[in-house]
């Protein structure tokens, strides 16, 4: 569960006080209810029934209308990313209570496509062990846990229980523990024997499960305190054994940790950890160890994705590892509802010159939302002109490819949006961040989402990624390109309108 995302990780208490500070500091809405005890986690249960059953359209002006947001209150981090029997749950951290994050519970919404989202009652409240932070979940195909007691595969939630954190948890340290459900992930039990994993450090947490067939044994990435992680492995979810820990410097929370092929290279794969703040290592696993290859890499630079998880349970013959973070940070005066999640990417692992590298995309999913498309072909872009001026609407999927000619900059605008090409320093920049992008045979690849409070942007078919939240300004065009020094060879742009992954009528601004 995400803390802060910064580089610096402040110590216990510290950084508790700290990160409630944040929280509020990016909160436009209602103070936390101040319930103590038995009289919190009723109110959460009761809270529940409520806030998951307000009526909205999903309409209001500021609400993504094809990222996930929470029907109402605060979301943050993703959780329990798993697939099964056709759907796609999304857990997420949520406060039924209200505006800011607090009385922490997860969440929970399945989809059959990643786009159009159900959200049903939430899965997992607080305890006398604590609030309920982020974890992972899988589907125990072996029975390894016995939980089963039926026809289906028994679906595991491996959390954390923030000990110290609410009253009712009052002198508890933090530890995991697991809920598992027979019906499809409809409904929980708690483990009678929680924790399953105790203290071991710090405000350890953010357990992040995956099978691991050749030993048969679960694996197990924990976030331990200041950059430090460690694996565990269990054979039943039950019992867990640590196995080694290292540093990842500059990063902090939210652990990931999986396997996935080498593109183009037949049988040859690697294992990628990665953190909250989704840099990455590379390299080989024996079920043991954890090797290295290489430095921390980085794929996405944006100033609003964090706390990044990728499904479990994704079948064979898709074979995808698709990821959702948090768009932390982002403002949404005067709504029912506070953050949002990134739209669902695949990632894949390149090898360059340089080493082996993640890309991120778009899931292809997106196409579903697609309308009639805008086209052009082999366009001189000159200083001061704008093709897409005719073009209207607050959702879009844009792709193009350019040259940069004699140009120094492009960039495409958005209702205040915006992201631009840097020639000279081959830069991309978007909401004050920058990623390193470099022409590829003299072209540039870009493909950018546009939805009512984010913009994210793809390049060179995913070798970078900038995701960011923004309000949209009045009186700003709803598109533009735009060329500076000189022109800019566009030789293919392609602009589809979305339509919105929510029922009811357009409320754009």
């Amino acid at each position: 569960m995400s803390r802060n995302n910064t580089s610096e990780t402040p110590k216990g208490n510290d950084r508790r006080t700290m990160t409630r500070r944040r929280f509020i500091g990016v909160m436009a809405g209602l103070p936390p209810l101040a319930l103590t005890g038995a009289s919190a986690i009723a109110a959460v249960t009761t809270e529940n029934a409520m806030s998951n059953h307000v009526e909205t359209d999903y309409d209001e002006i500021y609400r993504p209308q094809f990222h996930f947001t929470s029907r109402t209150n605060w979301l943050n981090d993703p959780n329990g990313l798993v697939f099964d029997q056709g759907e796609y749950h999304l857990f997420f951290q949520h406060n039924p209570f209200g505006l800011q994050s607090g009385n922490l519970t997860w969440g929970h919404a399945i989809s059959k496509d990643l786009v159009h989202w159900d959200q049903l009652p939430d899965a997992i409240e607080p305890d006398h062990l604590g609030p309920i932070w982020s974890g992972s979940a899988v589907v125990d195909r072996e029975n390894t846990t016995g939980f089963q007691t039926g026809p289906n595969d028994t679906l595991v939630a491996i959390y954390t229980a923030a000990g110290g954190t609410s009253p009712e948890s009052k002198g508890q340290p933090f530890t995991q523990c697991i809920a598992y459900s027979t019906d499809r992930g409809r409904r929980w039990t708690k483990y009678s024997h929680n924790p399953v994993l105790p203290h071991v450090v710090g405000e350890d947490r953010d357990p992040k499960v995956v099978w691991y067939e050749p030993d048969r044994r679960w694996i197990m990435a924990l976030y331990l305190d200041a950059d430090r992680y460690a694996l565990f492995s269990s054979p039943d979810l039950k019992q867990w054994t640590m196995l080694e820990d290292f540093s990842m410097e500059g990063c902090g929370e939210c652990p990931d940790f999986f396997e996935i092929p080498v593109e183009g290279e037949t049988g040859q794969s690697r294992w990628v950890f990665t953190a909250a703040n989704g840099k990455y290592l590379v390299g080989q696993f024996d079920g043991k160890r954890f090797v290295r290859e290489g430095g921390i890499g980085q794929v996405e630079y944006g100033a609003n994705c964090y706390a990044v998880q990728t499904y479990s349970g994704i079948p064979e013959h898709d074979g995808r590892r698709i990821q959702i973070g948090w768009m932390a940070g982002g403002s949404y005066p005067g709504m029912p509802f506070n953050q949002q999640m990134s739209f669902p990417c695949v990632l894949t692992l390149h090898r360059l010159k340089d080493g082996l590298h993640l890309f991120k995309q778009p899931a292809r999913e997106i196409e579903r939302l697609h309308e009639k498309p805008h086209r052009w072909r082999d366009l001189t872009l000159q200083p001061g002109e704008n093709p897409l001026s005719t073009v209207s609407g607050d959702l879009f999927d844009i792709r193009v490819e350019l040259e940069m000619a004699d140009a120094a900059e492009f960039g495409v605008k958005a209702r205040g949006a915006s992201v631009s090409c840097n020639v000279k320093e081959q830069m991309l920049s978007s909401a004050g961040r920058t990623a390193p992008l470099e022409m590829e045979n003299g072209r540039i690849q870009l493909q950018i989402l546009v939805d009512r409070t984010s913009f994210e942007v793809y390049g060179n078919h995913g070798r970078a990624a900038l995701s960011s939240c923004f309000l949209p300004v009045k009186g700003e065009p709803d598109l533009e390109i735009y060329a500076v020094g000189g022109p800019v060879q566009i030789k293919s742009l392609e602009v589809f309108p979305l339509h919105r992954a929510w029922p009811g009528t357009s409320g754009r601004m």
